[in-house]
Order: structure tokens, then C-alpha cells, then sequence
């Protein structure tokens, strides 16, 4: 007869509950996640049940092999009793100027087609003469509090709302872009509380507020703004950092608008 084990068992610990979270967000098996990390299988199950101590060195490992935003990179360290590895700078900061650089001379070629810089929260940070310009126009002398948000503006009635003629269409692919481009993939508490905001105003559909991962994305869904009795019809495409080791280098996006249309390419905002 088996004699039962009676040793209090280790509460699993703050790192552990986070890998495993992570583990479900990429799902990948104990197993799986030990291979593409080349560690021991047993030496993460005894991490993960809290019965072993990972080194900074091997927290960062594991959080790289399963793509842990930096951001939450920090707070797998936190939890593993270590201080945080990666910072998050201002903007402005003399460490960014080349990624500063970088977007505004991005912004700059862009014209005479509009473009922006968006950080995690779809918070416009930068934007180019033709985007502040087509703005002005479309939202009057409505004022912002705080930084313009793409995805408010999107569902105010008193936003870009009434002026995007194919807003039916334009919508829902907007909040499937925002459950899919979320940093890592996974929403973190900003970007829930934005899209709950946003999925409460009238003329929601019910079925807009779920990811929808069967449906069958379109090549593009341009967006129609229309002002004066014009239309200009533009589909958009995203620019990111490559390799960034800071977060707000991860976190920022640079989203350009083309025209989709021979209209929309003779249409000049200024």
C-alpha cells in the first residue's frame, strides 16, 4: 500500500502562475516551451511549482522563447525577486533620438498622404502635416482631452464617426484589428477598458464584441472619409521597430495611409 504523501506542498509561486499564463496565451505545453527554450523539462516544471529558483538569466530565456512583451517581460522579473530589465523611455529622450529621427523623417516622406504614430492605446503621439490638416477638417474645432485616440474617434458620434461613409464595414475591422494587434497579442487592462468604452456607445452590434477568428479577412477595407462632398478612400499600413529593447520602442507604430483609389491619389488635404 502506497503511504500517502503529508508534506505541505509549496504554494505555487507569483513567476509560476505567470508562465503558465503565458503558457495558455501561446499554448504551449510544459514541453513544448522547455524545447524551444533548451531547458530542462524538469527544471521548469520545479520553476513553474515554485520548488526552484530561476536565475534573471533563465527567467529572461523562458519569457523570450513563449514572446513576452517587454513590458510584461519586466513583471515576470518583478515576480522572480529580480529588478526590471528593460526601461521605458520618453520619446524625447536623447536615447531615442534615433527612433525619433526615424519617424519623423518616415512622417515626412509620407506626405501628401496622411500618416501617424500611435502608441499601445491607439494614442496618437506624432502625426504628419497632411494627417493634422485632414483632421482639422474633418473634426471642426472639436477639441481633444488629451491625446487624440484613433479608436475613440472612430465610434464618437461627434468623432470621425459620421464622416467615414463605409463606417458599417470600417467598425468592425477596427475592433478586430485591436483584439489582434495588441502588443504580444494579449490585451492588457488599457486596451480592455478602451474597448469596453467604445463597444458601450449606441449602434454597437453585439457580435462586434468578441475576436472573431474564423471570419475571412479582406485583403484591405479602406476607410471613406468624406468632407465637403468629397470622398477619400484610404487603406493603411503599419511600420514597427525591429529588435527593440525598449518599451516604448516595442509599443510604438507608425501607421501610414495610402490612397485606394485614383480620386484619392489627385485629393490634396492641403
Amino acid at each position: 500500500m502506497r503511504t500517502p504523501d503529508l508534506r505541505p506542498r509549496r504554494p505555487d509561486s507569483p513567476l509560476g502562475r505567470l508562465l503558465r499564463h503565458w503558457r495558455q496565451v501561446r499554448r504551449m505545453s510544459q514541453l513544448a516551451l522547455a524545447h524551444h527554450a533548451q531547458v530542462s523539462p524538469r527544471h521548469l516544471s520545479f520553476v513553474e511549482s515554485g520548488r526552484s529558483t530561476p536565475s534573471r538569466e533563465m527567467i529572461i530565456t523562458l519569457a523570450g522563447a513563449l514572446e513576452v512583451p517587454l513590458r510584461e517581460r519586466n513583471d515576470l522579473l518583478l515576480a522572480g525577486g529580480y529588478a526590471p530589465a528593460y526601461r521605458e523611455s520618453d520619446i524625447a529622450a536623447p536615447a531615442m533620438a534615433a527612433i525619433r529621427a526615424a519617424l519623423e523623417r518616415a512622417l515626412a516622406h509620407h506626405e501628401p498622404y496622411p500618416a501617424v504614430v500611435m502608441d499601445r492605446h491607439w494614442n496618437i503621439t506624432q502625426a504628419n502635416r497632411t494627417a493634422e490638416v485632414m483632421f482639422a477638417r474633418l473634426l471642426g474645432d472639436q477639441v481633444a482631452d488629451g491625446p487624440s485616440n484613433v479608436v475613440r474617434l472612430m465610434f464618437d458620434p461627434a468623432g470621425l464617426r459620421p464622416h467615414v461613409a463605409n463606417w458599417e464595414q470600417v467598425a468592425p475591422a477596427l475592433i478586430q484589428r485591436v483584439h489582434r494587434e495588441a502588443v504580444g497579442g494579449v490585451q492588457d487592462a488599457g486596451t480592455r477598458a478602451l474597448l469596453a468604452e467604445v463597444l458601450a456607445r449606441p449602434g454597437i452590434r453585439a457580435g462586434w464584441r468578441e475576436p472573431d477568428l474564423t471570419s475571412t479577412i479582406m485583403p484591405i477595407i479602406p476607410v471613406d472619409f468624406v468632407s465637403g462632398g468629397v470622398t477619400a478612400s484610404y487603406f493603411s499600413m503599419i511600420t514597427t521597430v525591429g529588435t527593440p529593447q525598449d518599451i516604448t520602442a516595442q509599443e510604438l507604430r507608425l501607421e501610414g495611409f495610402y490612397p485606394a483609389d485614383a480620386a484619392t491619389e489627385r485629393h490634396r488635404w492641403t
